[in-house]
Formats: C-alpha cells, sequence, structure tokens
C-alpha cells in the first residue's frame, strides 16, 4: 500500500478544550470585554492552536523560498532575471529587508534557492533545492511538469520539518523570484475564475503600459490553460517553484502543528493554492497584511482572510508578515501575564 505523500497526511486538529479555557481567561482580565479587539482572537487562536494554556511567538522560522520564471521571456519586469539569483546571496549577507526583520525579532531564517537562471554567487548558508534553471513561460506552456511541482511541494514540506525540528512555534515563508507577480495572478485567476484585469498589478513598478501588457500575457495563459480549477493542475501549469514550495510548506506546517503568518500577494496566493488542496489548512493560517498589489484583496477575500496591517507594502520576502510579528507577541503577552480581576482585587462588569 502507497504511503500518503507528505500534503496529503491529516492535519493537526487545533485544541478546544484551550480555546474554550483562553476565551474564559479572556474574559476574566481586568478590561472590559473585547477592548484589546484583535488581540484578543489572536491570543485565543495560538493557545488552540499551539495547546498551551501560555501561548507564545518568541521561536520562529522565517523561510524564502527563490525561484525564477520563464515568464520573464514575454517582459513583464523592469528588472532582469539575475536580480532573483543576487537577492540570494544578499539575503545570505543580511542586507535584504527580511533579513533585517529576522535579526530584529531573533528569528532564524533560512533561505532556498529552487532554481534561477542565473546562479547566485557561491556562499553559505544557501539550502541547496535546485529543480531547474526557472520554470517554463507560462503563457506558451505549463509552466513546469508534475515531476518538477512534486520536487518543490517536497521542498516546503522539508522547510515545515526543519521548523518542527527547531521548536518553531510561528513560521513565516517569503518569496522572490522575478516575474512572480505575473504567475501568482495567473495562478489567483485560474483558482478564482477571475479576469487579469482585476488582479493584475504593477509587481515591481509598472506603469499602466506595462500593466495592459501584463493583462495580455496573462489572458494567454489563462487561454491556454483552459477552466480547469483543480488546484495541483493549476500550480503545475501557472506557478512558480517557490509559490508550490511554499503551499507545500504551509500543508507541513499544518501536519505538524505549526501555526503559519502569512505574508503578501505572493504568499497568499500559494495559501489559496494550498487551501485549495486542504480545506483543513484554514485554522492554521493567520494573516499578516494587505498589500498594495491589487489582487491581494480578491485572495484575501476568497480566504475570508482579516489581515492584521495595511500598510501599503508591496516587497514580499516575508517582510510584512515580519512587521506583525510584535502584535502576535504582544497579544501572547497580554494574553499570560495581565492580571485576572480577582487577581488584582478590581470589581468587573459581573459584580
Amino acid at each position: 500500500m502507497t504511503s500518503p505523500l507528505p500534503w496529503q497526511q491529516p492535519i493537526a486538529t487545533p485544541s478546544d478544550a484551550h480555546k474554550k479555557s483562553a476565551q474564559v481567561r479572556q474574559g476574566q482580565l481586568t478590561k472590559p470585554a473585547g477592548s484589546l479587539g484583535q488581540l484578543e482572537q489572536i491570543a485565543i487562536t495560538m493557545a488552540s492552536l499551539q495547546r498551551n494554556h501560555q501561548p507564545s511567538a518568541e521561536r520562529i522560522n522565517i523561510a524564502v523560498f527563490a525561484a525564477d520564471h520563464g515568464v520573464c521571456a514575454e517582459g513583464i519586469s523592469l528588472f532582469p532575471q539575475a536580480v532573483t539569483g543576487q537577492m540570494i546571496a544578499n539575503f545570505v549577507s543580511g542586507g535584504a529587508a527580511i533579513s533585517v526583520m529576522a535579526r530584529a525579532l531573533n528569528a532564524q531564517l533560512e533561505v532556498i534557492n529552487l532554481g534561477t537562471v542565473s546562479p547566485p554567487p557561491l556562499t553559505d548558508g544557501v539550502i541547496d533545492e535546485i529543480i531547474a534553471p526557472g520554470t517554463a513561460n507560462l503563457a506558451a506552456q505549463a509552466a513546469m511538469s508534475d515531476a518538477q511541482l512534486q520536487r518543490a511541494l517536497l521542498a516546503g514540506d522539508r522547510a515545515a520539518q526543519r521548523a518542527a525540528d527547531n521548536g518553531c512555534q510561528l513560521f513565516i515563508a517569503g518569496d522572490m523570484g522575478i516575474g512572480n507577480t505575473t504567475s501568482a495572478s495567473a495562478l489567483a485567476c485560474a483558482l478564482l475564475g477571475a479576469s487579469a484585469h482585476e488582479l493584475a498589478g504593477p509587481g515591481t513598478g509598472l506603469d499602466q503600459d506595462g500593466v495592459r501588457h501584463k493583462i495580455t500575457v496573462i489572458e494567454r495563459a489563462l487561454s491556454r490553460h483552459g477552466v480547469s480549477q483543480e488546484p495541483l493542475g493549476c500550480l503545475a501549469s501557472l506557478g512558480g517553484f517557490e509559490i508550490a514550495a511554499i503551499a507545500g510548506a504551509f500543508i507541513g506546517c499544518a501536519v505538524r502543528g505549526i501555526p503559519v503568518l502569512v505574508d503578501g500577494f505572493i504568499v497568499s496566493v500559494a495559501a489559496l493554492s494550498a487551501l485549495r488542496l486542504r480545506p483543513q489548512l484554514a485554522d492554521w493560517l493567520l494573516f499578516a497584511h494587505r498589500s498594495k498589489e491589487p489582487g491581494h484583496q480578491r485572495v484575501l477575500q476568497a480566504m475570508n482572510a482579516d489581515p492584521l496591517l495595511d500598510l501599503g507594502m508591496r516587497l514580499g520576502e516575508g517582510s510584512g508578515a515580519a512587521v506583525a510579528v510584535p502584535l502576535i507577541r504582544s497579544a501572547c503577552a497580554l494574553h499570560n501575564h495581565m492580571a485576572t480581576f480577582a487577581d488584582a482585587g478590581v470589581s468587573n462588569a459581573d459584580e
């Protein structure tokens, strides 16, 4: 009998007992009910997911997945593909935004290379998961083969296992790949049955003519792909190696009982793909921020997501999720350390 693939394993079930206990505690803390807004629900959710009466977000793993995209042959990006490899080196050397945030959060950062047109400079600290020197041109053919898709999903699952081995309490995935907003937009269009006009945006800074050209390229890809919304088929046809790997990592985290903090547009499309594959994943996703990329709001709505922040960010790398971590930590600290009415000798509304 064939064993289930990692992304087919049973997803962990949140603890209803810990959820109810956390709800009771929130009602006993020295504050008016609901006065801490979303912070209260974050603490309750984290307690339930971690099966812990004192939830915590101190041990954080950040995994940045990087890969190139064949659709760049269509001239859909302002930046050359060499930037993907160069940024891999920048992540590891500590100069990128997510590198700075990882240090500030005392988070463990890993950089995973799934395949670039221009290999990054030889440097320590990059995890080699190379599948190919980028995907094929999704406007003309499937972005990847089924075998390549499986390799990408497995690479993500291995990142989830490393996080579990590190005792991770909250997992963040970041993305890097010139051309990946085109891939993510096409993938989201297919999964949602939406048009390229609705979801395509400027990415790294395209002007109106650039966005119109991008829409045309995505329309060609969607016409080639057809109407299928089957998630694995959509990922292979329109996705990127890094997008598929992030989907695999999110499912892998849920299988292993690790909460996930979802970043911006690219990562959210990966999350949507993973959710279509494994709907039970929804319990394990917290949403960090609303990107400035136009399609992000539609993708968030499809997942009933209510992100913590709206700062106009569109960098990727996991940076928006990293910026939201202090809110998660604040929610846990307030839940764990505030006095109850009984502890403080304060009369509550029921007395």
